[in-house]
């Protein structure tokens, strides 16, 4: 798990989006026991409590199962983490667009814009 958290955004929906992509990437397979709450507190410098209620949310939206005494672990069927990802990506995309049109960027400077910073 070598990324980083964004200080300015809430912290638990970051933990839910990273380790959903993580699954949906196949970077944790399914059935895998994933890393502990404390583990990732660690990692990230923060409270155990936060990466908690993400691995809650992230069992509510059916990604991950509680193992009482034994951890946390990847659902067998990783198709709702790509779906969640594909969701994410649409999102981010729309939030992205919506901002460059109102600071006046077109698109031919939007696709160019994009292409400088994808080399």
């Amino acid at each position: 798990m070598n990324r980083a958290l964004d200080k300015s955004r809430p912290i638990c929906p970051q933990i839910e989006e990273l380790i959903c992509v993580m699954i949906a990437t196949g970077e944790i397979k399914g059935g895998e026991k994933i890393f502990s709450v404390r583990e990732v507190a660690l990692k990230f410098s923060v409270n155990p409590n936060t990466v908690q209620k993400a691995f809650e949310a992230l069992e509510a939206k059916q990604l991950l199962t509680s193992h009482r005494g034994s951890g946390w672990y990847v659902n067998e069927d990783t198709s709702r983490a790509a779906e969640m990802v594909e969701e994410l990506k649409r999102v981010k995309t729309c939030e992205y667009v919506k901002s460059m049109t109102n600071l006046g960027v077109s698109e031919n400077e939007l696709i160019d814009y994009i292409k400088e910073w994808n080399k």
